[in-house]
């Protein structure tokens, strides 16, 4: 984990430290925004809700720029399991949420940002964890933030930008679209481990209510983040087994046998 102080003295290399976590305070009237997506996360055994507020939604969705003042608020459950631990699900199809894990929040405001260096910059938005009780966590892995978001700046660094402007795919999608290698379904890669042919390529296709993007470990090749429906492919020249991971994901983990 990393913590504030460490986080602060890299804020100094930049040229100054007025900026940091400290920045996003807690929204306790996050309740009275709008949810505008739930998440069965399988790979970790989580629950999750996303609010924002009513004008943010409402910028999105007519085509205008996220406005500054906004927060999206991710709200992390535990969920109840059954005794090989295995997430339950409700009536509904969803896990069933059992107690608040954190509240991760992302702020976006006019000026926020300039003092990060490029490498790190989400444009002008800053992140903060605050716990089961909405006590500010020093110790959460800032960084990781930054660098989870930065590959998305074409879409103002929001992962959920499709959910937020209600232009996610819906699932009739998935019957429709040619079939993967690999289906993503439930945050899992499946099947988790297949073989491969050098030079010929392996194809994901993502049947989950999320977006994810398929990395190969070492510095192997990368797809694009694929919204529900959407299919990639990745070529691996040489024989060898190599690990990917859904990039938006890390937990989610599956490996290439090429021959």
């Amino acid at each position: 984990m990393r913590t504030t102080a460490i986080w602060a003295a890299a804020l100094m290399v930049a040229g100054t430290a007025q900026a940091g976590p400290e920045l996003v305070k807690f929204p306790s009237d996050y309740l009275k925004g709008i949810k505008y997506q739930d998440v069965d996360r399988a790979d970790v055994k989580q629950y999750r809700e996303l609010y924002t507020q009513p004008a943010v939604i409402e910028a999105v969705r007519k085509g205008k720029p996220i406005p500054s003042g906004a927060v999206l608020t991710l709200v992390q459950w535990s969920v109840e399991q059954d005794e090989k631990g295995v997430p339950k699900k409700g009536p509904d199809g969803r896990f069933i949420k059992k107690d608040i894990i954190n509240h991760t929040i992302m702020e976006k405001r006019t000026g926020w940002g300039a003092e990060y260096p490029e490498s790190l910059r989400n444009g002008e938005w800053e992140y903060a964890v605050y716990g089961p009780t909405m006590a500010f966590n020093p110790k959460a892995n800032y960084k990781a933030c930054f660098e989870c978001h930065k590959p998305h700046e074409k879409q103002d660094f929001v992962i959920s930008l499709a959910k937020l402007s209600n232009t996610f795919p819906a699932a009739s999608v998935v019957a429709k679209a040619p079939k993967g290698d690999v289906q993503i379904v439930a945050f899992q890669f499946m099947p988790g481990k297949i073989s491969g042919t050098a030079g010929k390529p392996i194809s994901f296709l993502n049947g989950d209510d999320s977006p994810h993007q398929i990395a190969v470990a070492g510095g192997g090749p990368k797809t694009a983040v694929l919204v529900r429906g959407q299919r990639a492919s990745v070529t691996l020249d040489k024989p060898g087994e190599y690990g990917y991971i859904c990039s938006l994901h890390p937990t989610m983990k599956g490996t290439i046998e090429v021959k």
